[in-house]
């Protein structure tokens, strides 16, 4: 008997994203997973007839790899799948829908109406969760120069740094990108609303997932001159109701534990704030293999096909 579920072919599922995707995927009994044997994975052919079989491909490839498919899928016209991709490729493609469900109101229903999405990238999440409410809020201009920092764990870095840190030890920690070109920087410029290029600072830890990323802020330089409590009072009113992404109190110590939300698809928002100094320092802390990848992948994909 033909099954009624939705049909999902994740493509470049041997890779990290797509392994935690086929995962979280496993759990749910509301989709059907296809899969190509191994042999064939590559075969552009068998590619295209299981991109014509199923209802939703999952992109988890190479940016040019992720575009080949997207177009494999376009020539079947009117009987092409819906395409989330899990690549840098069409993040900010003007016909691509953004899959960040709580950016803005009404994001989630556009995703949901879309047939392709563009899930974010790890660091972006973060700074994206941070700095939009806040330039919609007036609080932040959108030409203000922005520095966000981040730490990631290694397993962000793709199959290469992966077996460094796994077999080698990998260093202890590491700023890279340091050319201010990293590939997520037009990302995070554009669905911040900012005007003007951020600066960026990602690094990576001895640590295999979790995420931290932070953006300090002269609180006297902002329109109005605003307190911390200001900063958290908008980020709490946009996030109010969301299931993945909660406004939490600073931490009483004054430190943060990157990998303390690995395994959730969670996304953490606080604000420390110098009320004597007149300084801020917002902070999200997430899992950059959860809602920073394989997690947010699975929430717009429901979203896509209409599931629960």
């Amino acid at each position: 008997m033909a099954s009624n579920k939705p049909s999902v072919f994740i493509d470049g599922e041997a890779g990290t994203t797509g392994l935690g995707i086929r995962a979280r995927l496993g759990a749910l009994s509301s989709v059907e997973l296809k899969s190509l044997p191994e042999a064939h994975r590559k075969d552009r052919a068998a590619r295209r007839d299981m991109i014509a079989e199923v209802d939703l491909v999952v992109l988890c490839l190479p940016d040019e790899a992720a575009k080949e498919s997207a177009a494999l899928a376009a020539e079947l016209g009117p009987d092409a799948p819906k395409l989330l991709d899990a690549s840098t490729a069409h993040r900010v493609a003007p016909d691509w829908e953004y899959g960040f469900p709580e950016m803005a109101a009404g994001q989630d229903r556009r995703i949901a109406r879309s047939v392709r999405v563009a899930n974010p990238g790890c660091y972006p999440t973060g700074a994206i969760g941070l700095i939009r409410p806040l330039v919609d809020g007036g609080l932040i201009p959108a030409d203000y120069p922005v520095t966000i920092n981040a730490v990631s764990g290694y397993s962000g870095g793709g199959k290469s740094m992966i077996a460094v840190h796994d077999s080698e030890g990998g260093p202890a920690f590491e700023l890279y990108a340091l050319g201010l070109e990293h590939k997520h920087v037009p990302e995070i410029e554009k669905y911040c609303g900012l005007s003007r290029r951020p600066i960026f600072v990602p690094s990576v830890g001895h640590f295999r997932q979790g995420m931290l990323v932070s953006v300090p802020l002269h609180l006297d330089t902002l329109p109005g001159k605003p307190a911390g409590a200001d900063l958290r009072a908008v980020l709490a009113e946009h996030y109010a109701g969301c299931e993945y992404v909660a406004v939490v109190d600073p931490a009483a110590n004054g430190k943060l534990d990157p990998q303390a939300l690995n395994g959730t698809n969670t996304l953490e928002l606080s604000v420390y704030a110098s009320g004597t100094h007149r300084q801020a320092v917002l902070v999200a802390r997430l899992d950059n293999l959860g809602k920073g990848a394989s997690g947010a992948a699975v929430q717009n994909l429901q979203l896509m096909l209409g599931l629960d």
